[in-house]
């Protein structure tokens, strides 16, 4: 009911009472207040053409499809420009919910953009969404507890399994959660053995021996001293909060955390440090699931031009350098990985650029949320993972998954 009421009262309006058009942005729950900084900025920067309203969506990814695409459905023309996941692009485009870019707004959307980020915002060749932003996972650990800190999977581990056999601080923080976080997980360890989920045409899991050890990495984390209690109810900010609070010697997480740490426990920030996201092999490098979120334009606005417009604005330059200081979420404009400037907020950002340029792609497909809740039911509880069994089990799944009809609500 309460979701009803919110497209009644969407629906009711499109422009302000001094006539000018409402651009509804609609976009993750930013606390950092760097999406309220851009939206204002883009507002006036407008001449007064437009307004642009920041419209919260729920907190995880999985609220935030959901309510776009009951909305989106309905035809709801109070949508105008939307904050999609990394993933969302082919299943929205393929429905015929969001606009193409084309001439001019394409050109300026690609100029300067990193590759793999403008590979999540197409589909068939063509471009739906402009990237607002990257991102991509990070080993943060504690330099008082792990002063150098591990490359593997395993030597993580091992050297948690040993912190607590001290009684120190010693959790591994991961999401763990039955969402699309744990999905992820499985998709970047998957990827660091060498394996994907599908073949390369996309009709069929690929899965195999790589998938065996993915699973068997992540249920022996499961299963031993350095995993958290609360591991298999954990999203991003649940392992953002117990670092935090001093309980954990290591945590997978995006670079949020960071200026996270650095406002909330300024003790624990001096040791607070970060590396490259561990491997599953020796001397091979991880390949990080890519994140990040990219703007598109919906099909029902009643704006399009003014809202293709604001998109611009809003994933401009200047707007990403304060997403990545004070929103801590990497740009996907390539060269601000090389502005000295950010040094002092974002000391990270080479690690980043270098993870970006090994990452890996969630499968490109309308039928990726299909997949995604396959993935997350056969993971959850890691600890329950039966690594050969749920290998079987999700192959089979999968390829149910992907001739399935519809769209997963």
């Amino acid at each position: 009911m309460l979701l009803g009421g919110q497209l009644l009262i969407a629906c009711g309006g499109g422009a302000t009472a001094g006539g000018r058009p409402t651009i509804n942005f609609y976009i993750y729950p930013d606390n950092s207040g760097a999406v309220q900084q851009a939206v204002d900025t883009c507002t006036k920067s407008s001449g007064g053409r437009y307004v642009i309203k920041y419209q919260k969506l729920p907190t995880g990814a999985d609220g935030q499809r959901q309510q776009m695409v009951r909305r989106l459905a309905a035809r709801d023309s109070a949508m105008d420009i939307l904050g999609l996941d990394v993933t969302w692009a082919p299943e929205f485009a393929g429905a015929g919910w969001i606009r193409e870019w084309t001439g001019a707004n394409k050109s300026q959307v690609e100029a300067g953009t990193l590759k793999g980020p403008l590979e999540t915002a197409s589909y068939k060749g063509k471009l739906y969404a402009a990237p607002f932003n990257s991102n991509t996972q990070l080993l943060w650990y504690r330099s008082d507890l792990v002063p150098t800190p591990p490359t593997t999977w395993d030597e993580m581990i091992d050297m948690a399994i040993a912190l607590a056999k001290q009684g120190k601080p010693h959790y591994i923080e991961i999401q763990g959660n039955q969402y699309e976080g744990i999905t992820v997980w499985f998709n970047t360890v998957l990827a660091s053995a060498g394996g994907s989920v599908l073949t390369p045409d996309g009709k069929g899991p690929s899965l195999g021996s790589p998938a065996v050890r993915a699973l068997t990495i992540m249920q022996r984390l499961a299963t031993s001293a350095a995993a958290d209690p609360s591991l298999s109810v954990q999203m991003e900010n649940d392992n953002r909060l117990a670092m935090e609070s001093g309980t954990a010697a290591f945590q997978l997480n995006y670079p949020f955390v960071y200026p996270s740490m650095k406002k909330n426990q300024p003790q624990l920030f001096k040791s607070f440090k970060w590396a490259p996201y561990p491997a599953v092999s020796a001397g091979q490098p991880a390949h990080v699931t890519i994140g990040g979120i990219n703007l598109a334009v919906s099909s029902y606005s009643d704006h399009p031009d003014e809202a293709f417009e604001a998109t611009l604005c809003l994933r401009n330059r200047e707007n990403q350098k304060v997403g990545a200081t004070k929103g801590g979420v990497p740009p996907s404009i390539s060269d601000l990985y090389d502005d000295p400037s950010l040094e002092a907020d974002y000391p990270f950002r080479k690690e980043i650029q270098a993870s970006l340029a090994t990452a890996a792609v969630r499968p490109l497909t309308p039928a990726y949320q299909n997949l995604s809740i396959v993935i997350s039911h056969a993971v959850s509880p890691p600890a329950g993972i039966k690594p050969q069994s749920t290998e079987t089990k999700m192959a089979s799944q999968l390829k149910d998954a992907l001739v399935s009809k519809g769209l997963v609500p």
